[in-house]
């Protein structure tokens, strides 16, 4: 289990690198820019965390208690992630296009890092 959660937070780390990384390159364009950027980034980091934490609290769980923490995480971190897509968008009317950016690399970022380091 400590082995799977240096996995988990690294992969967060790489995430949240990834998400700095493109709101610096949208502030070339403006600073709401990169808000928004930040922001669809910020919201898997956020879901990401949100996912290990549940996933990997227990100890040694059985298989059962495993799969439901398993699928509580993945529905909670979709279900931040998208109330915070809605209030970037809806709300703070922040630019959409780098915060699609912003939400697909960092998304990228998740499924690349899966692959290479599973």
């Amino acid at each position: 289990m400590a082995a799977n959660r240096r996995l988990a937070f690294r992969a967060i780390a790489i995430q949240a690198g990834v998400a700095a990384m493109v709101a610096m390159a949208f502030l070339v364009q403006d600073a709401r820019a990169a808000l928004a950027a930040g922001a669809g980034g910020g919201a898997v980091v956020l879901g990401s965390l949100l996912l290990a934490w549940r996933s990997l609290s227990a100890q040694t769980p059985s298989a059962g208690l495993a799969l439901a923490g398993l699928l509580v995480g993945i529905v909670m971190k979709w279900v931040v992630v998208l109330a915070a897509l809605y209030l970037a968008l809806a709300r703070f009317g922040l630019p959409p296009l780098p915060l699609l950016a912003g939400f697909a690399s960092t998304t990228a970022a998740f499924l690349l890092i899966g692959k290479f380091q599973a």
